[in-house]
């Protein structure tokens, strides 16, 4: 246990973690969209997926727990790493290494801050419906006459609020954003990097996050009526 703590208290243990983290928070964050965009399809998909999920009970709130506690930590352990940098770095070292530095990576925490108060607020909004109690109510009949709740109502409402559509897309690009480099460092952490296909590996990076952020935009877009062929498949 000692030797343990040791490892995830060394700064290579700590990026360790935070790649690992930053793994199971891309699988949930590719899912999360995969599911949000049911949204395009008839009422009933998306609320049969929503009803699947919501079937699973204690389960679905284990999955959100340790998706939470996962968070947590790729956050605190971001900002530890990144206060040892600053701190361990000397001044002309830190000139040279900032001009080398990607945009990207340089500012991988202040984008991983935006998107956690947007998750944070996304939790309120849709999971806990802190603002809309009414969302709650299982009021849309599914086949076989089981009543369940009409997320995709709950979706078109939510993004009907123009502040509330743009703050998702801003915060979805800075996720995006956040991932383009994250996706990187992560291979190299995990050791799975090297010189022969590094280039493609930064190519889909590229590509992921582009069509990433441009799916979830696409959402809240069309719900507005931004997206004139894509607002047709979603019934207001």
């Amino acid at each position: 246990m000692n030797l343990l703590g040791s490892f995830f208290t060394s700064s290579i243990g700590k990026k360790f973690l935070m790649a690992l983290t930053g793994l199971v928070l891309f699988g949930f964050v590719t899912g999360h969209l995969l599911g949000n965009l049911q949204v395009f399809l008839p009422p009933a998909k998306i609320n049969a997926y929503a009803h699947m999920l919501e079937s699973l009970g204690a389960g679905l709130w284990l999955i959100r727990l340790f998706l939470l506690a996962c968070l947590v930590v790729h956050v605190w352990v971001a900002i530890v790493l990144t206060l040892e940098n600053r701190a361990a770095r000397p001044a002309a070292y830190g000139v040279e290494h900032i001009n080398r530095a990607t945009l990207a990576s340089r500012v991988m925490a202040r984008t991983g801050l935006v998107v956690l108060a947007f998750v944070i607020y996304h939790l309120l909004d849709f999971t806990v419906r802190a603002q809309h109690p009414e969302w709650g109510e299982h009021t849309f009949a599914l086949p076989g006459g089981i009543m369940g709740r009409d997320v995709h109502a709950m979706m078109v409402a939510g993004f009907s609020r123009v502040g509330v559509s743009l703050f998702y897309v801003i915060a979805v690009g800075l996720l995006a954003y956040h991932l383009s480099h994250g996706i990187v460092s992560l291979v190299q952490t995990l050791g799975l990097k090297n010189e022969r296909w590094t280039r493609g590996l930064e190519r889909f990076g590229v590509a992921y996050c582009w069509l990433y952020f441009l799916l979830n935009a696409a959402i809240p877009l069309s719900v507005l009526g931004w997206v004139p062929f894509l607002s047709g498949l979603i019934r207001h």
